[in-house]
């Protein structure tokens, strides 16, 4: 891609989701704040998309969408901020619609906001193609968007397929030249209440675009944690932690790595790892944690937690537990 087209491209974040599977956390934030490997779900996509020269962002927002905006404007490397709201949740292909007077022409990278992924983001926005999929083998294709190919192009488009016909998911990371032509099929989808179980589906647009004869192609994602839940969360945590460079030095604590301890935390007397990430501001004392998630400000004192998260400014005090603990809760053994 030349300099002015990166110039143009917009990075298109659909954030309105009520993130309830990660319920108690997002009763006060919403999702893509939520912390994993020491900065929060959509801090790890804005480092890919400005390492890979994007400038510009377009939010699709809904509930909390002021905390979103807040933390995006304060992101470095950003140029150009907007944001649309998504009154309505009807899916993902209306979510993607609204930013339509935002985009007009322009080309976009769209990439889905409780995604983490990792991919030759600056190779792929090189390549011509009318629309490109990102897309990741997994093993229930029936939960996915998934492509099936043939020499080397798309074909066909399947939203969660009742039966199998390919195990190419679409993971939530897409480049989109001909963006005219995909919100003119996001447009015909609603005029015809094209709905798939319920909800108007980006994947269902992209199976127009194909048919109107637009050049359809896949890129392989070779790491993608859609953090939607809180096992997944830890399991992105986990991955994060891996090859991580060491956490600071605590001269009185037993470190086991993987471990993330923010610079401002305050950590003494405890075990640790493997995978845990303490976040600003934290304070834990005489503790074992393991396989754990501390959020900014909370404070940790004689407990020993494994498989757990520990939401921002909660306070956990004694005895061997696991735990989702939301935000500024408390919990005493």
């Amino acid at each position: 891609m030349s300099a002015a087209d990166l110039d143009r491209m917009w990075c298109v974040v659909p954030v309105a989701g009520s993130g309830s599977r990660l319920r108690p956390h997002t009763h006060t934030r919403p999702k893509p704040l939520v912390p994993v490997a020491g900065k929060p779900i959509l801090g790890h996509i804005l480092d890919a998309v400005v390492a890979a020269g994007v400038r510009r962002v377009a939010l699709i927002t809904g509930a909390m969408g002021d905390q979103i905006v807040a933390y995006v404007r304060a992101h470095p490397g950003l140029q150009d901020i907007e944001r649309v709201e998504q009154g309505e949740r009807l899916g993902l292909g209306h979510a993607i619609y609204q930013v339509r007077d935002v985009v007009g022409s322009d080309p976009m990278l769209i990439v889905y906001g409780d995604t983490i992924f990792r991919a030759d983001l600056a190779g792929v926005l090189a390549a011509r193609a009318d629309l490109q999929l990102g897309v990741k083998q997994v093993p229930d294709p029936s939960r996915y968007g998934v492509v099936v190919e043939c020499g080397g192009r798309v074909r066909r488009l399947v939203e969660k397929p009742d039966a199998f016909v390919s195990d190419q998911a679409i993971v939530g990371v897409n480049v989109v030249r001909a963006s005219e032509l995909l919100f003119a099929s996001l447009a015909r989808l609603m005029q015809n209440q094209q709905r798939t179980q319920g909800e108007y589906q980006l994947t269902d647009a992209f199976q127009l675009m194909l048919e109107a004869g637009a050049d359809v192609r896949t890129f392989p994602v070779a790491d993608w944690f859609d953090c939607g839940t809180v096992e997944a969360l830890l399991a992105a945590n986990r991955h994060l932690l891996d090859g991580s460079a060491p956490s600071q030095p605590l001269p009185d604590c037993v470190v086991v790595p993987p471990v993330y301890v923010a610079a401002s935390a305050q950590v003494s007397q405890c075990i640790l790892g493997p995978y845990v990430s303490i976040g600003a501001d934290a304070q834990v004392e005489r503790s074992i944690a393991q396989n754990a998630i501390i959020g900014d400000k909370a404070v940790v004192s004689a407990a020993h937690l494994v498989d757990t998260i520990v939401g921002y400014g909660a306070c956990v005090t004694g005895k061997a537990q696991r735990l989702n603990v939301g935000d500024m809760s408390e919990v005493s053994g």
